[in-house]
């Protein structure tokens, strides 16, 4: 799946990154504690949660996170888009909760980054 599909399934608002919309993502990722996706996220995945703070891109970078999306309607202030764009990690926002969101993109064929 690519970013731009993930953005027309969620019905996103494109936040920054456009050019990586035909990226391929290989798995997501849904947490609010940035420890669980650096201990199950992976490279090239899409992070989707409703933290909306630096730390949420920092992690992201560290892990080659191509895509955040953003839920419950958040959107990311001036200085986080500005971070993203350095790190060329694309951001998405939608007005589903996280749970709906990942069952969305599951149910849509999209794995998830590790089973338990």
């Amino acid at each position: 799946m690519r970013i731009s599909e993930v953005a027309e399934i969620l019905k996103c608002d494109l936040v920054c990154g456009a050019q990586n919309l035909d990226k391929p993502l290989s798995s997501a990722c849904g947490a609010d504690l940035m420890s669980d996706v650096l201990a199950f996220a992976k490279d090239g995945c899409v992070l989707l949660t409703g933290m909306v703070n630096q730390h949420v891109i920092r992690t992201a970078e560290m892990l080659d996170v191509l895509c955040i999306v953003f839920v419950r309607g958040k959107m990311p202030s001036d200085d986080i888009c500005a971070l993203a764009e350095t790190n060329g990690i694309t951001l998405l926002c939608c007005k589903s909760t996280l749970y709906e969101a990942c069952g969305i993109l599951y149910t849509k064929g999209l794995p998830p980054c590790s089973r338990l």
